[in-house]
């Protein structure tokens, strides 16, 4: 989609970018931010290993005229989630201060701490700020001097660091004097007590510092080489915007970033209050709630690949489902899409044009020539690798031959004078990234079906034509079958998210469970005697390239409507720009007491690194409102936010104890123009 901007025509226009950078494909719009007309889009693929060519695409395409007149640029991105997902994060060290190895373990909390190096340390304090045990600094710099050059940061979490964090800083002092590693403190990113997920989002954020840097001078440099020179926001996982430099400090508050923008987009390009948001992308299909015209949010903290964090974010349930998911075989010779994203074939022709003569070649062979690992690795094709990536003689010789074009399984390993697929180690090296695999995708199918014609289309056809014969599948069924298990698939992912309830998939589970006969006749309504049926009380907002065509059948099935805004297809960009800055500053009140709990002495007012003493709570919590106010206003501006209103709430923390909780919330800062 080519747009182009006159920027003479639109001079009293406030000019804002929005980009988002997604797992498949990046999307950009031009934004007027005050008449909330798009005013350009864009999309182009993602590029992985240097982001700033798949933004930079994305900006070319918009065609601005005068990229001076830009007044903002707002970014989303999966970056932050799909790294610890996929495990691409960097390695931390987190320490452990006053934590209770024999209770951690007997909990397997252990496993929640999203890293294996951790370490426990004496130290710590207690429910009322006073020290646990005194601290271990010299076990901690005899650790540290063992593991600084096998680790790229390090982590630090004190018992109850949130009520006294002084362990924490004496650590980071003593640990910056010994080696140059980033080094995160817990109590900086948290101030609730939970010490498994505040350790859990310090080791987090610490595995992220390098991946979001990158990320941030990709986007920069992007901004540079289309001469714009605006102020550069990121979206948080709750769809509030940050300035850059936040994000560089804490990037483990971008987790969630890419759908909270959606849903964002979603709700701003329709104008409903009220609405469940689902994006379908290229590899997944995230879904949201919008109430009261807000996005629902977890405050209880995200998780993300089954790590509990303290980090507010946006509450979605995702699916590895999107356009570009692989269709395969499963281990009984049934239909399965996806987890797995792949490039579809349709578009690798389009980019290579061999690859279509050879799919024409072998849909003319005999079935006993189209193997089962045809419909698992049709092709591997090679990514922007260096070399010092390459760990074998092998693989260098595998990357060598793929450099002209991509190549089938059996020329592989003919090539490399092997017999079985497992003697290249093709998993590993795709979870690498080294090489990437085409295969058969919805993408593909909706080629044939003339519902797309982006890329190749005979390609598209001969791809089908394979599989079914391999399968053998009558074409029509196939594409059937493929509809009915994506729509069947979105539906139950939108049943479990809003009933909280988990059911078997319908094609893992037995035809007696009550449950699944319950949700598949809700689908079908197949029973004669006793209608059953699932409905929506609120509309669906479709967002996303493939949302027209794949929640049609879903909206239908769940007899709600379905709305596709203008420009929901890069909704998400426009969610990008269109949030607020919120801060939220946290300080906390608690009695001090004798050393038998019994007299209160006074109260403590504890705001990140400082504590002050009062006789009286009265005293104590007015001027824990006024810092509170103070500190959230001054974070907002500090983080681009223009004239921001400030809302105090008081709220109880235990007996004799307060959290004064302070939301600075205002329209990010555009540039000036004298």
């Amino acid at each position: 989609m080519l747009n182009t901007l006159n920027t003479d025509r639109h001079s009293q226009a406030a000019l804002v970018l929005g980009i988002d950078t997604g797992g498949t494909y990046t999307d950009g719009v031009l934004l007027d931010y005050y008449s909330h007309r798009v005013l350009a889009s864009h999309k182009s693929l993602t590029t992985k290993r240097d982001f700033s060519i798949g933004i930079e695409a994305v900006i070319q395409g918009i065609r601005i005229e005068d990229p001076s007149a830009i007044q903002m640029v707002s970014v989303s991105t999966t970056l932050a989630t799909n790294a610890i997902a996929e495990g691409k994060s960097k390695r931390v060290a987190l320490l452990l201060i006053g934590y209770d190895p024999e209770l951690i373990a007997s909990f397997k909390m252990q496993e929640r701490f999203a890293t294996p190096h951790y370490f426990y340390f004496a130290g710590g304090h207690n429910l009322y700020g006073r020290e646990k045990a005194p601290l271990d600094l010299s076990a901690i710099l005899a650790k540290v001097g063992e593991i600084k050059n096998d680790v790229d940061a390090v982590a630090v979490s004190g018992y109850f660091s949130p009520l006294n964090p002084e362990h924490e800083h004496r650590a980071f002092e003593a640990i910056s004097s010994i080696c140059d590693l980033p080094v995160v403190l817990g109590h900086q990113l948290s101030t609730k007590l939970g010490s498994v997920e505040r350790a859990t989002t310090a080791a987090l954020n610490a595995s992220l510092l390098a991946v979001l840097k990158e990320f941030v001078i990709a986007v920069r440099r992007a901004m540079e080489n289309r001469r714009i020179k605006a102020p550069l926001m990121v979206v948080r996982g709750d769809g509030t915007l940050m300035s850059d430099e936040f994000a560089a400090r804490t990037p483990v508050e971008t987790i969630h970033s890419g759908p909270a923008a959606s849903a964002i987009g979603g709700r701003f390009l329709s104008h409903l209050d009220d609405a469940l948001v689902i994006d379908i992308g290229g590899t997944t299909t995230d879904i949201a709630l919008v109430e009261n015209g807000q996005v629902a949010v977890s405050e209880e903290g995200a998780t993300v690949a089954d790590y509990k964090t303290a980090v507010k974010a946006a509450n979605l349930f995702s699916i590895a489902l999107g356009g570009d998911s692989h269709i395969t075989p499963d281990s009984e010779n049934r239909i399965k899409i996806g987890p797995q994203r792949v490039t579809p074939l349709a578009y690798l022709t389009d980019q290579f044009p061999r690859i279509r003569r050879h799919l024409s070649a072998l849909s003319q062979r005999s079935d006993a020539h189209l193997a089962p690992d045809w419909l698992e690795y049709w092709y591997l094709l090679r990514t922007p690798v260096d070399a010092d990536w390459l760990q074998t003689e092998q693989e260098k010789e595998l990357v060598d031959f793929l450099t002209e074009a991509p190549r089938p399984l059996p020329e592989i390993l003919t090539h490399l004078n092997l017999f079985s697929k497992v003697q290249i180690n093709a998993g590993n090296l795709l979870r690498r990234e080294i090489i990437g695999k085409s295969g058969l995708t919805p993408t593909d199918l909706l080629h044939v079906e003339g519902r797309h014609s982006a890329w190749d289309v005979q390609t598209a056809f001969l791809a089908m034509d394979v599989f079914c014969r391999c399968m053998r599948y009558d074409p029509a069924e196939f594409r059937e079958q493929i509809w009915l298990k994506m729509t069947e698939t979105i539906v139950h992912a939108i049943v479990t998210f809003l009933s909280g309830k988990k059911l078997p998939l319908p094609f893992h589970s037995q035809d007696t469970d009550i449950g699944q006969w319950f949700f598949l006749n809700s689908l079908y309504d197949n029973h004669p005697q006793l209608e059953t049926r699932f409905r929506l009380r609120r509309p669906i907002i479709g967002i996303g390239a493939p949302a027209a065509i794949f929640l049609k059948s879903v909206a239908e099935k769940l007899h709600c409507e379905l709305i596709l805004p203008t420009h929901h297809e890069v909704a998400n960009a426009v969610g990008a720009v269109a949030g607020n800055v919120m801060i939220t500053e946290e300080v906390l009140v608690y009695p001090r007491v004798t050393g038998d709990g019994l007299e209160v002495l006074g109260y403590t007012v504890q705001t990140g690194d400082n504590q002050e003493v009062f006789d009286e709570a009265a005293d104590a919590l007015t001027h824990a409102r006024k810092l509170g106010r103070e500190r959230a206003l001054g974070a907002a501006l500090r983080s681009g936010a223009d004239n921001p209103e400030v809302i105090v709430k008081e709220l109880t923390d235990g007996l004799d104890a307060y959290r004064i909780r302070a939301k600075a919330v205002g329209k990010p800062r555009l540039m000036r123009f004298e």
